[in-house]
C-alpha cells in the first residue's frame, strides 16, 4: 500500500523537511518502513533539526507501544552519534592546537593552564574541554611566536 497524504499540501515524495506535521504524523502512524527511511534519513543527518524535534512532540501525546518506541530510539541513537562525532571533532582540534604549536604536551599544557594528563583527556576525547578551555587551546600561541 502507498502511503497518501489527505488535507495537506505535501506529498510522500517531497522532502521530509518540507512536509507538514500532519503529513509526519500519518506517516508514523499509517506508513510502513519503506515510508519511514526518509523519516530516519533525515533525523540521523539533523539530529536537533525540525523533524526530530516534530516527532519528539508526537511522542509527548502518542500511546507508548512498537512504533512510537522506533522513533524514539531512532532520535536518542542519532543525537548520541552526533555527539561522539562532535566530542571526535573537538579531540582532533586539540590535537591539531597541540602539534601546531611546536611545544611539548606538558608545556602546551602550562600554557593554556591545565595539567598534562588533564589535556591528554581532551585530546583522547575521553573528556571534553570547557568552551572557555576551547578557545585557549586554539589561541595558544606557538613557540616559535616567542
Amino acid at each position: 500500500m502507498t502511503l497518501t497524504f489527505r488535507n495537506v499540501d505535501a506529498s510522500p515524495s517531497d522532502p521530509v523537511a518540507t512536509w507538514p506535521y500532519e503529513a509526519l504524523v500519518t506517516a508514523i502512524e499509517r506508513g510502513f518502513v519503506q515510508d519511514w527511511k526518509p523519516i530516519f534519513e533525515n533525523v540521523s543527518a539533523e539530529p536537533w533539526g525540525n523533524v526530530a524535534r516534530s516527532i519528539e512532540k508526537y511522542l509527548s501525546y502518542s500511546e507508548s507501544g512498537g512504533v512510537p518506541t522506533l522513533f524514539s530510539l531512532a532520535v536518542e541513537i542519532s543525537r548520541k552519534n552526533l555527539e561522539l562525532r562532535e566530542k571526535e571533532e573537538v579531540a582532533r582540534r586539540v590535537r591539531e592546537a597541540i602539534a601546531g604549536s611546536g611545544l611539548t604536551a606538558a608545556e602546551f599544557a602550562t600554557r593554556v593552564g591545565t595539567s598534562a594528563s588533564r589535556l591528554s583527556t581532551y585530546a583522547t576525547g575521553t573528556v571534553t574541554p570547557s568552551a572557555h578551555m576551547l578557545l585557549r587551546i586554539e589561541a595558544s600561541p606557538s613557540s616559535k611566536a616567542e
